[in-house]
């Protein structure tokens, strides 16, 4: 549940490079004849359909009728100067195909390939958890658990799929299909019953716990005033607002147009009192819980939105025949946690990031100029033989270079780093004309990728929004950099030239608008939004089983914890007045809080270290020889973070504004633990 951290500056040392005694002089910028026609081949694929396929799909329901064309709101979505500024994305594109590293052998790994008819269906059911229920056996407590916590929109989905599912398997000579009435009885899309007869499932709308906040759905106004902070409301589901507005026939928030004058607008996320929750605050166990319900969440959005979600089938990867470059991110990270086991981003995309930040950022031109093609193969060359042993020095390492080793990196990965799965998906954001929707379709993109491909992601997108800081130095504005990243991150190498013609500037401002909003956003989309987090919670309620807790040792001594406060007669009925708080780091011991509505973690963290420190505050020159922890550490309060353990989630770093009696009264069986932050 750590959030992935680049190495420590003292395990960096070695990787870091030095100053250049006398940089290389500025490459001037050529001048390209761009031929749009044969750069923009490899777009094609991507899934940018601007409305719902013609199969069933689409049946229910229609376009939305606000939607205007892709082809006319092209300029709203960028001002005018960007929109015709895309020569450093038609540049990246040349460079590429100059070096000969968009290759069209057969069997160059990684690419996706358009799904067989009920392919898709089936693919996603079984990413979804749901793959079972394509059987002739009924529903078991697991796949009940799970059809009962999903809302209104997201059952209307997983009926649409087994449908699709059904009538394509129906036309081919297999096994008999169950039909969908069989699964949800009675139950019609469209509609919200309290009970389902057939299965006993209740379907209610889902909220995280906060009934007295606003709706989410609640349009704001067209006319959205410049600097001005719009709230982006995770405490409902996406695909319910959406509907929402639908009924109701108004536009979203804002409109797209209204927030495209020049600059992207700020969001903000209100608390609820159960207080928000980042991706690296969950385990494991539950960020798959999340992966999956989040698919399902995205597949309803777009179902609402009419649009067509698209997604390729990940082909065979060909075994690697390096050590770096064109390596699977697993296997990067397999071989790295031999040295340091707690590596979550491959250590040479460490090192290239370290690089770069620590002596390009402030260059002109960073990610933009090219470096030596000579110098870079070299370079290559050495870092597979040298990397791992220590002996690559980045004394002769170029920032140019190390941009140019960068991007090639990202490239060559044998699969995207967005997957080839879902960058159908991430191509098709663009057509969403809201960006409040467009900005919850990503989020939800985010959430399912692949753990090691987002904490990559997350690593690349810090260090861009460094290069964005400093664009008063290197001229390289968010825009700039988008334009040359998005071809790097969706140009993988073996994306087939199918593209019809005509559409290679309105791809070409969808996929920067994209790597823009995920530089921009980034804070945003590493969230977790509390409608499924409270979703996970209901699952893993409703699923007669106790999750497991990440530390054995952990889990043997609350298990005698919460043996001993039952014997003492407290009830789960009963809401305790005093909140019993287990210290598992430094001493192992029992902290009691008053457990009243205004209690937050907060104000038991500031009394955990009071009470180990108790002579410390207003004695900045005096050591406390009875201080059981470092001066230094309490300095840093992010250091000692308290958890929720066990229960109806399996391990939840809290954040410090929530409140613990409604965190109580959300997970009654669960367990309060001050921890060491990982971090």
């Amino acid at each position: 549940m750590a959030e992935p951290a680049l190495l420590p500056t003292a395990q960096m040392g070695r990787l870091a490079p030095v100053s250049l005694a006398s940089p290389c002089p500025r490459i001037p910028r050529a001048h390209i004849a761009r031929r749009p026609g044969r750069c923009a081949q490899r777009w094609t694929d991507l899934g940018c359909s601007s409305g719902p396929s013609s199969g069933p799909v689409s049946q229910l329901p229609q376009k939305n009728p606000l939607q205007a064309c892709p082809a006319e709101r092209s300029h709203c979505r960028v001002s005018s100067a960007e929109s015709l500024s895309l020569d450093g994305f038609w540049m990246e594109v040349e460079r590429i195909q100059q070096r000969d590293e968009l290759r069209e052998e057969d069997g160059c790994g990684g690419e996706g390939r358009p799904p067989e008819e009920g392919e898709t269906e089936s693919q996603w059911l079984q990413d979804t958890g749901l793959s079972d229920l394509l059987g002739g056996l009924g529903l078991d407590s697991h796949h009940r658990g799970l059809l009962s916590t999903l809302t209104q929109t997201q059952v209307a989905a997983v009926r649409r799929r087994l449908d699709i599912y059904a009538r394509s398997a129906r036309r081919r000579p297999k096994a008999p299909v169950r039909d969908v009435r069989d699964i949800f009885g009675g139950f019609k899309a469209g509609e919200m019953p309290s009970e389902n007869g057939d299965s006993g499932m209740k379907w209610t709308p889902l909220s995280s716990g906060s009934p007295k906040s606003p709706p989410a759905a609640e349009p704001e106004g067209p006319q959205a005033q410049a600097g001005m902070e719009h709230a982006f409301h995770m405490d409902s589901a996406y695909s319910e607002q959406a509907a929402l507005l639908l009924q109701r026939g108004r536009q979203p928030p804002g409109g797209t147009c209204a927030w495209s004058k020049g600059s992207l607008p700020k969001f903000w996320i209100p608390k609820g009192r159960l207080g928000l929750t980042r991706i690296g605050d969950l385990s494991s166990q539950d960020l798959k819980k999340i992966a999956a319900l989040a698919l399902i969440e995205l597949t309803a959005l777009c179902d609402v939105l009419g649009l067509d979600l698209k997604r390729s089938k990940a082909g065979k990867q060909k075994a690697a025949e390096t050590r770096l470059f064109g390596v699977p991110l697993e296997a990067l990270l397999e071989a790295d946690r031999k040295a340091l086991p707690s590596t979550q981003v491959p250590l040479v995309l460490q090192a290239l990031l370290s690089c770069l930040e620590k002596r390009g950022l402030e260059m002109e031109g960073i990610l933009r100029v090219p470096g030596s093609q000579a110098r870079v193969k070299g370079l290559e060359q050495k870092l597979e033989r040298d990397f791992y042993t220590g002996l690559f020095s980045w004394d002769e390492v170029h920032h140019n270079d190390a941009s140019d080793l960068l991007k090639r990196f990202i490239r060559e990965l044998p699969a995207p780093l967005l997957t080839a799965e879902y960058l159908p998906a991430f191509a098709v954001v663009p057509n969403i004309p809201d960006l409040r929707q467009r900005l919850q379709a990503l989020h939800l993109l985010i959430l399912i990728l692949p753990e090691p491909n987002r904490n990559a992601l997350k690593a690349l997108l810090e260090f861009l929004r460094k290069v964005v800081a400093q664009e008063q130095s290197n001229k390289m504005t968010l825009w700039n950099v988008s334009t040359v990243m998005a071809p790097n991150l969706f140009l993988h190498r073996g994306q087939p030239p199918k593209l019809l013609k005509g559409r290679e500037k309105q791809l070409a401002e969808g996929a920067a608008e994209v790597v823009q909003m995920m530089v921009h956003y980034q804070d945003l989309l590493w969230m977790v939004s509390s409608f499924l987090v409270a979703q996970v919670r209901n699952l893993n309620d409703s699923s007669s089983r106790r999750p497991q807790l990440c530390d054995a040792a952990l889990k043997t001594w609350l298990r005698r914890t919460h043996a001993d406060r039952d014997k003492a007669g407290d009830g789960p009925e009963a809401t305790p007045t005093v909140a019993k708080i287990q210290v598992a780091w430094l001493i192992k011991d029992t902290l009691e809080v008053p457990l009243t509505p205004s209690t937050k973690v907060a104000h038991v963290l500031r009394q955990f270290t009071g009470r180990l420190s108790p002579g410390l505050q207003g004695q900045e020159g005096n050591e406390d020889k009875d201080s059981l922890l470092p001066r230094s550490r309490l300095r840093k309060s992010a250091d000692i973070v308290l958890c929720e353990v066990g229960g109806n989630l399996s391990e939840h770093r809290l954040d410090p504004d929530a409140y613990l009696l409604d965190l109580y009264r959300a997970n009654p069986c669960g367990e309060w633990v001050i921890k060491q932050s990982p971090t």
